[in-house]
């Protein structure tokens, strides 16, 4: 018994907050036993790293203890709302590997909306106000001190209803206009001085066309919308934290019976370093051409990860690994870029390719003479067997991999020094030839034949074992090296600075004159690599038959760290 105990126990601390509060409200019977969720974006931008924690919070929380999970999109403004949007974060919601029971809209209560804020006026609970924006926050005072109420706020209820009903058949301007809730204009609660609930705009709906001329704010249409749909848990973000009392009163005026009544909970929101989460900055980074679109392997969207080569598991784990709690914080972007190396380097099959190629000529060598070498595909993965590299006279070496007068450590290629070629021979460097700028074009090796890796010789110590490929029997490639989007590590406080001064002129490094072995000839899109000493790569999907574009998704070590600590 005090082994079952202690498991259970365990279980227990293992548990977030919020799962805690799922579990205490099951074991109380509410809402008939039952768990449901929601996802609600709203339509006016690509999914960010940051609502892929929403995304595992609600659906696992759904998953964990047998409920349902809808995808909700709140379409409450048409201005900046689109369908392109809409399909994207379908795309992005099941890439992560998530399913919704149901998809919902906003727009689907807009006439249930439309009727509450009618029933809401008939009560004397709110009324149209024709005051300007300005004028209005003017009179919302501050947290210390009451607000003042507008010269409208007891207009006859007639009155009103004549006005909201003409608003929403288009006779009056935007901003003319407003539907306001008549609360308390002295609470402490800055929320319930008088809120907004509809505001005009002429503008076409991308699901109801031109039948609406106003809509509900996000505060009055969002905790009905749960109410309508029978949602349990409304998980949100912290910054709505003061939002909630707001939501519980709109609700328990709709409610007809104590019987149900969604409860929302908040937790803390995914801040990264090197990284702004904000769709306004998303979208001028966007277009102000500062980046190649949404899915720009630079961005913090769902779309743009997926492109640079994360795994949908990579981040899955990452966002368990961070957890949820009440306090907002800053989250090292080193740890996001750990969650990949980790899962790459279970899946990703081994490959050569060299990035800065110069030509190594093995000059005892057989001309004209091919070994196929066999290369394991991944060491970690035993099942996945190995591949056959081609061995030639004439290789490829990365640049970098040689020094004509070497420092003491060099343990790479300098004459007259021995170092291993990866699944090949032991060679011995005998020169190099420069052209007339000093540039070195080639380099002079000779082989031991006695040293191809697997025979007895081949155990002979040398420090240094060099990637290759063959120079004819490799593919041309273009490599993208891409790295942190900005230098700042809070971009965001950078208050006195415009976006564009903060982005990192090193976040993209394109190499065009790349080699890579054949094997990488079936490569399809996305598929992941790791190319030998060098890091995580993927095919990108603007690659052509005789055109490959490989994207760096991360390099083999957290190197900003040790920059960091030289700063």
């Amino acid at each position: 018994m005090s082994d079952i105990r202690t498991n259970e126990e365990e279980g227990k601390k293992s548990l977030n907050f919020i799962e805690a509060i799922v579990e205490k409200d099951l074991s109380e019977g509410k809402n008939g036993g039952r768990v449901q969720t929601r996802f609600p974006p709203e339509p006016n931008g690509y999914l960010h790293i940051g609502h892929a924690k929403a995304i595992c919070l609600d659906f696992g929380i759904a998953e964990r203890y047998d409920g349902i999970c809808n995808l909700r999109f709140d379409d409450t403004n048409p201005v900046k709302e689109d369908v392109e949007y809409v399909d994207s974060i379908k795309e992005d919601i099941e890439w992560l590997g998530f399913r919704w029971n149901e998809i919902f809209y906003a727009s689907d209560y807009f006439q249930q909306l439309y009727d509450f804020a009618i029933q809401l006026i008939k009560e004397g609970k709110a009324y149209v106000d024709e005051q300007s924006s300005e004028v209005i926050a003017q009179q919302k005072g501050t947290p210390t001190q009451p607000g003042i109420e507008s010269p409208y706020r007891n207009r006859p209820v007639e009155e009103s209803l004549d006005l909201f009903t003409r608003m929403n058949q288009g006779e009056f301007e935007e901003g003319s206009m407003i539907l306001r809730a008549k609360i308390d204009m002295a609470s402490p609660n800055m929320h319930f001085r008088d809120p907004v609930m509809y505001r005009i705009i002429h503008h076409p709906h991308h699901r109801t066309g031109s039948t609406w001329k106003v809509y509900p704010m996000y505060d009055f249409a969002h905790g009905q919308s749960d109410y309508f749909e029978g949602v349990t848990h409304s998980l949100c973000t912290l910054e709505f934290e003061v939002h909630r009392p707001l939501y519980d009163y709109y609700i328990d005026l709709l409610k007809e019976s104590d019987d149900y009544h969604p409860r929302q909970t908040e937790f803390n929101r995914l801040n990264l370093t090197y990284t702004v989460m904000s769709k306004r900055k998303l979208l001028q980074l966007v277009r102000e051409g500062l980046v190649n679109g949404w899915d720009d392997p630079r961005m913090p969207t769902i779309c743009g990860y997926r492109r640079r080569g994360f795994t949908p598991e990579s981040i899955r784990n990452f966002i368990k690994k961070i957890g949820y709690t009440k306090y907002d914080g800053m989250i090292d972007m080193a740890l996001l870029e750990h969650a990949v190396r980790e899962d790459l380097n279970q899946r990703a099959p081994r490959v050569s390719a060299v990035l800065d190629p110069v030509k190594l000529i093995i000059t005892n060598y057989p001309d004209g003479e091919v070994e196929l070498m066999e290369a394991i595909n991944n060491p970690e993965d035993p099942k996945t067997g190995s591949h056959k590299i081609a061995f030639t006279r004439e290789l490829f070496i990365e640049r970098e991999d040689f020094m004509e007068e070497a420092p003491k450590k060099f343990f790479r290629m300098t004459p007259g020094r021995e170092v291993r070629l990866k699944n090949a021979y032991i060679v011995t460097c005998t020169g190099c030839k420069k052209n007339e700028a000093g540039e070195i074009t080639e380099i002079y090796a000779e082989y031991d034949p006695m040293t191809k890796t697997g025979m007895p010789e081949s155990n002979r110590k040398v420090k240094g074992t060099l990637h290759w490929v063959s120079a004819e029997h490799s593919l041309p490639a273009e490599v993208r090296l891409y790295d942190r989007l900005f230098l700042s590590e809070n971009p965001s406080e950078e208050k006195d600075k415009e976006l564009h001064e903060l982005l990192n002129p090193q976040s993209l490094t394109a190499l065009t004159n790349c080699r890579v072995e054949m094997e990488l000839q079936h490569a399809k899109p996305y598929d992941h690599f790791q190319f030998q000493r060098l890091g995580y790569f993927n095919l990108d999907p603007d690659s052509k038959k005789g055109k490959l574009i490989f994207n760096r998704t991360v390099s083999l070590k957290d190197n900003w760290s040790k920059v960091k600590e030289k700063v």
